[in-house]
């Protein structure tokens, strides 16, 4: 069996013996547990000198290769362009990207310092997976220095229309490259609609239902596929710690309220603050709930170098201090704010305490906490998903969630209510809607999907050159 190279811009080698928890490492482990290979990326570490080599290590049956940045790449790279523009553009907020040349310039530099080090590991019959934005010229940069591997792609965040990818700067360097790999994989059917637009636009022939382009002389396979969770895992854990001591001290702290939850990374792509606004009618609405309901929004902080992330925390931290001050009372606080991580354990045992699980982006790829929520549910007393009808997982969980638009206060606050009162057998027959497509879609079923369809023979080289001069 040839080896796997995964590609990523973190690398989650595991720490004190334990592996990390992100929803990335749980499916590049997938991907990695019954083949060789090797994952490589970024340490998170920066340094006045880099190696030139990346640092090589074994954890738990899984090789690393872990290479470092100076200041001004991870500057350049990755809060700047990274994390400036590509980040808020893909999320169809062309107007909060800040666009500078310098920063193109590093985010250029990087993939191409990171194809360097991919290229003194990789061995003729390595299949290739890179994952994510930070990394979407790294094939062109590899074919540049001749190598002919099958290589493949997935975006792991939306991928908006043409119309949105032509604000982008010198799109055809970045979003153009991906046309050098064999396959590019996308989170949901419309992602992958749009890139075949995109391709169709600069004047790519579509084969098969766009899914196939012939560009350059080459073909490009294109494909959905819907990352999924270690479903079985999760339940696992959420029913042993129902009867753990951290159970028991969560419910104590609840008395008789209801319990609401929200998990979500600090971002202006997860729609906190519309969240909150909803919750804030909810009360408004029905006095009969204050006292009875408590919402818990855990909320660690990321990327709190740059700006918007920094005027975002103060605008979410002061919506909590004004709904608790507006509606709390001596022995009601009807928001908890935490800004800390939890282990995936301690989560799962979260979500089953919960009646209600906020799920509610403004955009998203796919969002994992949907789907692990559901399946950390009490099947004999399920709690209710509100999901964003802009998420990914929307696709998945439609018949059992109650999808809302995350841009209409007051649909939210009905929302919530009717998640509130639904009956018992209305939430047990929407859970097992959603946990038969968890289990049967599973996070070993995606790695596996991906891997077969990049792995298939390569298709007869086309000779048509439709493409114009910019994929060049």
């Amino acid at each position: 069996m040839s080896r796997l190279i995964v590609v990523s811009n973190r690398v989650a080698a595991p720490t004190g013996g334990k592996p990390q928890a992100g929803g990335l490492a749980v499916a590049v482990h997938a991907a990695l547990k019954n083949r060789p290979g090797l994952w490589y990326g970024w340490s998170g570490r920066v340094a006045e000198n880099p190696d030139q080599r990346p640092q090589l290590m074994e954890r738990g049956g899984v090789s690393y290769a872990v290479t470092d940045l100076s200041s001004a790449d991870y500057q350049e790279y990755y809060s700047g362009f990274a994390n400036r523009v590509l980040w808020p553009i893909l999320h169809y907020r062309v107007d909060l990207a800040e666009f500078s040349r310098l920063d193109l310039s590093g985010y250029m530099r990087v993939n191409e310092w990171f194809a360097r080090q991919v290229s003194d590991i990789l061995e003729p019959d390595d299949v290739v997976w890179v994952h994510d934005y930070h990394m979407m010229p790294l094939a062109r940069f590899l074919r540049k220095r001749g190598h002919r591997n099958r290589m493949g792609f997935f975006l792991h965040i939306p991928l908006p229309p043409p119309e949105i990818l032509h604000a982008l700067p010198h799109h055809a360097d970045v979003v153009g490259a991906l046309t050098d790999f064999d396959l590019v994989g996308f989170q949901t059917p419309n992602d992958r609609d749009n890139f075949a637009r995109y391709l169709q636009e600069a004047g790519g022939v579509g084969r098969m239902g766009n899914s196939q382009f012939d560009i350059n002389g080459r073909r490009v396979q294109l494909g959905a596929f819907p990352v999924g969770i270690d479903t079985g895992t999760m339940m696992k854990a959420a029913r042993r710690a129902s009867a753990s001591r951290f159970v028991r001290e969560l419910k104590g702290s609840l008395g008789n309220a209801a319990m609401l939850v929200g998990v979500d990374r600090l971002d202006y792509s997860k729609g906190i603050a519309g969240r909150l606004d909803a919750y804030e009618r909810f009360l408004a609405e029905n006095p009969e709930w204050r006292g009875k309901v408590s919402y818990v929004q855990i909320t660690p902080k990321s990327r709190s170098d740059i700006p918007e992330y920094m005027d975002m925390d103060r605008q979410v931290s002061e919506k909590v201090g004004h709904i608790n001050g507006a509606w709390g009372d001596v022995s009601w606080t009807p928001i908890r704010y935490i800004n800390q991580s939890y282990s995936r354990t301690a989560l799962a045992t979260i979500y089953r305490c919960a009646r209600v699980g906020l799920v509610t982006p403004l955009r998203d790829g796919m969002n994992l906490v949907a789907k692990e929520y559901v399946a950390s549910q009490d099947p004999n007393d399920p709690g209710v998903l509100i999901l964003s009808r802009f998420a990914g997982a929307v696709r998945d969980l439609r018949e059992g969630a109650l999808v809302i638009n995350p841009h209409e206060t007051e649909g939210m606050a009905a929302a919530i209510r009717q998640a509130l009162e639904m009956p018992l057998e209305e939430r047990k027959a929407r859970y097992i809607r959603m946990i038969r497509v968890l289990r049967s879609q599973d996070i070993n079923a995606w790695a596996a999907d991906f891997l077969e369809a990049l792995e298939q023979p390569p298709a007869r080289r086309s000779l048509t050159n439709n493409l114009r001069a910019m994929f060049m």
